[in-house]
């Protein structure tokens, strides 16, 4: 299977660069095809202009958003690894779903509504947060997250939503914990590479 990882953290040493890390290394293991986009090492433009939302009406895209539409055309899976900061995707994270998952390539309008066009593609979120995963899930957040980030982004654009998996207070806890988190980062890669099925893991 072919997997896509769109990763948006950037710090090179962060605990998320490791999830990546992990998760990639793990599905090669697994003979699955793997391609990485660093969103902050390819020096990704987040910010969709004005002129290519009117160009996306006509099928007219950047030369940046035709090379990330490809890989998004290429895979089986798409992966997103990134931190959650201020209750949603790191900015460049969001700006890539602005610019890449544009109108007539991921979604088109219909006279009943909006219709996704990636089907057939499955898409897993991997998000770390920085306080106990208990305290959102008490808030209702985790579950706000998940309509908001995982339904809203990958549904929208008929991506089989496989999965979303939080990670908690990543930046204190210990290392022993961080451990623990890989080896189900592995664990989440293992039951990707296993078949096209949705996973739907929690939380």
């Amino acid at each position: 299977m072919k997997f896509l990882i769109v990763y948006g953290h950037p710090y090179p040493h962060s605990f998320n660069h490791a999830i990546m890390t992990v998760f990639g290394d793990r599905l090669k293991e697994k003979g699955q095809d793997v391609i990485v986009r660093d969103l902050y090492a390819v020096r990704f433009d987040p910010v969709l202009k004005a002129e290519e939302l009117e160009g996306f009406k006509k099928n007219v895209y950047p030369e940046d958003i035709r090379r990330e539409q490809e890989y998004v055309r290429w895979a089986d899976t798409l992966v997103f690894i990134s931190p959650i900061w201020w209750g949603g995707l790191t900015s460049i994270m969001r700006g890539y779903c602005d610019r890449v998952f544009s109108l007539n390539f991921a979604y088109r309008e219909t006279a009943s509504g909006p219709q996704g066009l990636l089907n057939g593609k499955r898409g897993y979120l991997i998000n770390t947060i920085g306080a106990p995963v208990a305290i959102y899930e008490q808030a209702g957040l985790i579950e706000s997250m998940k309509k908001t980030i995982g339904e809203i982004i990958f549904s929208f654009c008929s991506i089989t939503l496989a999965g979303h998996t939080f990670f908690g207070s990543v930046g204190n806890c210990s290392d022993e914990k961080r451990q623990e988190m890989l080896e189900e980062v592995r664990g989440i890669a293992d039951d990707l590479s296993g078949g096209m099925a949705p996973l739907q893991k929690g939380p």
